[in-house]
C-alpha cells in the first residue's frame, strides 16, 4: 500500500466537538482550548458555528470566541454559517473562511437544518455571492455519506452528486462525513470512488465518527486510495444531535498516534495534544 509523506488535520473539536455538550462552556475556556489547540502546530482549527441560539445554545458566543482567539497568520479559522444572516455576523467578527453544510438525504436536512438538500443550496446563493465578493475562502460538509438515521443507505453516487454542487459554488476543500459512523471500509471505498470520480481527492477530506470503532480503519482505506485531509476532534469530543448513534468525531490523538505508527507526518505535537485532552478534562 503506498502512503502519503504527509497529511492535513482538520481539527473541528471547538466547533463540532463542542456544539453537543451536555453543559454550557465560557467563552474563555473555549478561547484557551482553540489557543492550545493553535499551538500544537495545525493547519486549521474550526473555531465556531455562527448559527442561532435557538439552535446550538452552546455556540451563542460565536463573536466573542472567534475574536478573542490569538490567531496565527498560518491557521485557517474556519466557522460554519448556516444562511446569509450568519454569514454577516461572522463577517463583521473578522472570519476569513466560512464552512458550508447539507447531507445527501432530505430527510436529515429536514430535521437538521429544515428544509431540503436542493433548499439548502438555494440558501448558499447569497451567502457564496458575499464570500467571493468579499474573498472569503469556502469550506464544505456532506453528512450522511454513508447512511441516514431517517432514510436508510446512501448511494455512493448521491454523494458525488451533491460534492458536484459544491465545487461549483468554489468551495477549496469538500469533507465527506459517516455522520452515524456505520461506515466500513468496504462501503468508504466505493464512495469515496464515485466522488474522485468527479472531483479531484486533494479538494476532499475524511470525517469519519468513530461510534462503532472504524474510524481509523477508514482513515487507512482512505489514505490507500490517495486522500490526505481528514477532520478529527481532540479528545474525540461531538458527534451530531440529529443522529442520536453518533457517539463522537475521531479522536485526534488517535490519527496522529496512528499516522506516527505508520511513518506520516501531522505536523502536530503530540505531547503538546496530550496536554491539550488534560485540559478538556476540566470543562
Amino acid at each position: 500500500m503506498k502512503l502519503p509523506k504527509s497529511v492535513h488535520l482538520v481539527e473541528v473539536g471547538p466547533r463540532d466537538g463542542l456544539q453537543g455538550s451536555p453543559h454550557y462552556i465560557e467563552p474563555v475556556d473555549k478561547i484557551r482550548l482553540i489557543d492550545q489547540l493553535s499551538d500544537c502546530g495545525f493547519k486549521t482549527v474550526e473555531a465556531t458555528s455562527f448559527v442561532s441560539p435557538e439552535w446550538i445554545p452552546q455556540l451563542r458566543d460565536h463573536a466573542e470566541v472567534f475574536q478573542g482567539i490569538h490567531k496565527n497568520p498560518d491557521i485557517r479559522y474556519p466557522v460554519l454559517v448556516p444562511n446569509q444572516k450568519g454569514f454577516e455576523t461572522a463577517l463583521a467578527a473578522g472570519v476569513k473562511t466560512i464552512a458550508l453544510f447539507t447531507a445527501t438525504s432530505d430527510a436529515f436536512t429536514q430535521k437538521n437544518i429544515n428544509c431540503t438538500v436542493a433548499e439548502s443550496f438555494k440558501r448558499f446563493e447569497p451567502v457564496v455571492k458575499l464570500a467571493h465578493q468579499h474573498q472569503i475562502d469556502i469550506r464544505a460538509y456532506i453528512s450522511t455519506v454513508i447512511a441516514c438515521p431517517y432514510a436508510g443507505e446512501t448511494k455512493p453516487t448521491a454523494v458525488a452528486e451533491v460534492a458536484k454542487q459544491f465545487q461549483a459554488l468554489g468551495c477549496y476543500e469538500i469533507s465527506l462525513g459517516d455522520t452515524t459512523g456505520v461506515g466500513t471500509s468496504e462501503t468508504i471505498q466505493p464512495m469515496i470512488e464515485s466522488v474522485a470520480s468527479v472531483i479531484p481527492m486533494e479538494q476532499l477530506a475524511g470525517h469519519y465518527h468513530d461510534t462503532h470503532t472504524h474510524a481509523l480503519d477508514n482513515i487507512r482505506t482512505s489514505l490507500s486510495m490517495g486522500m490526505t485531509t481528514f477532520d478529527s476532534s481532540v479528545a474525540g469530543l461531538g458527534g451530531c444531535p440529529y443522529a442520536k448513534s453518533a457517539k463522537g468525531n475521531v479522536a485526534t490523538e488517535a490519527v496522529v498516534q496512528l499516522m506516527d505508527s505508520l511513518g506520516i507526518s501531522t505536523g502536530i505535537d503530540l505531547e503538546k495534544l496530550m496536554q491539550v485532552v488534560v485540559f478538556i478534562e476540566t470543562f
